[in-house]
């Protein structure tokens, strides 16, 4: 199978709204998903959940994983229970097909050769405010792919959309989605309540909101 097929077949599987929905609640949460937690968010049976769940790991769009959910150990602790996290491969399809990321790649690597960094990220704060207007910074960063999610007082980003380029120029790219979501701050209504910084975790985005005015 190509690997245009698999992204294909992979992406079919979502296809299922339940499915689709108990994705989404795993990949924005920023732990893993047991099944219960699972069932309860997409408001279906945990037998029905546990199918669809395995039935993303199988296309590669989940992994699985094992532990307790009690937190306690030892003798009567209980058997681990199966538990999903998001996978770290991704899957992208393009008819007819097309090849943007390795466009993206030369164009990332010319650019940091060239130490354009500043122009990048004045660009990339420009378009960002221009993208802006929306009331609300959480609900605009999770319409644009960034899976946010609370961690107390600070607003988390469970997802890099920029992944694959950050990997490999984390410094330019980082530095332009800082940039990115700043400018998007700026050009809403309530952005000047927040304030971002770079802030990164070992998964997700190198960014952090955090506000600065309580409302």
């Amino acid at each position: 199978m190509s690997s245009e097929d698999a992204a294909i077949e992979a992406l079919g599987v979502l296809v299922d709204p339940v499915r689709r929905g108990l994705y989404r609640h795993v990949i924005g949460s920023p732990g893993e998903v047991g099944r219960d937690a699972a069932a309860e968010a997409a408001g279906v049976s945990r037998s029905l959940a546990a199918f669809h769940l395995d039935r993303l790991v199988e296309a590669g769009l989940l992994e699985v994983g094992f532990r307790r959910l009690s937190g306690r150990s030892g003798p009567g602790a209980g058997r681990p229970a199966k538990v999903y996290r998001r996978s770290g491969g991704e899957h992208a399809v393009s008819a007819p097909p097309r090849s943007y990321d390795a466009a993206s790649r030369l164009l990332a690597e010319v650019v940091e050769r060239a130490g354009l960094d500043g122009e990048l990220q004045a660009a990339a704060r420009a378009a960002g405010e221009a993208d802006g207007g929306e009331a609300d910074p959480v609900e605009a960063l999770r319409s644009r792919g960034y899976a946010p999610y609370w961690d107390g007082g600070t607003l988390r980003l469970n997802n890099c959309p920029f992944h694959a380029l950050a990997d490999q120029f984390p410094a330019l790219v980082c530095g332009m989605n800082l940039a990115g979501i700043q400018g998007l701050l700026a050009g809403s209504p309530d952005g000047e309540d927040w304030n971002a910084t770079m802030d990164p975790l070992p998964q997700g985005c190198c960014v952090a909101l955090r506000r600065t005015r309580e409302v």
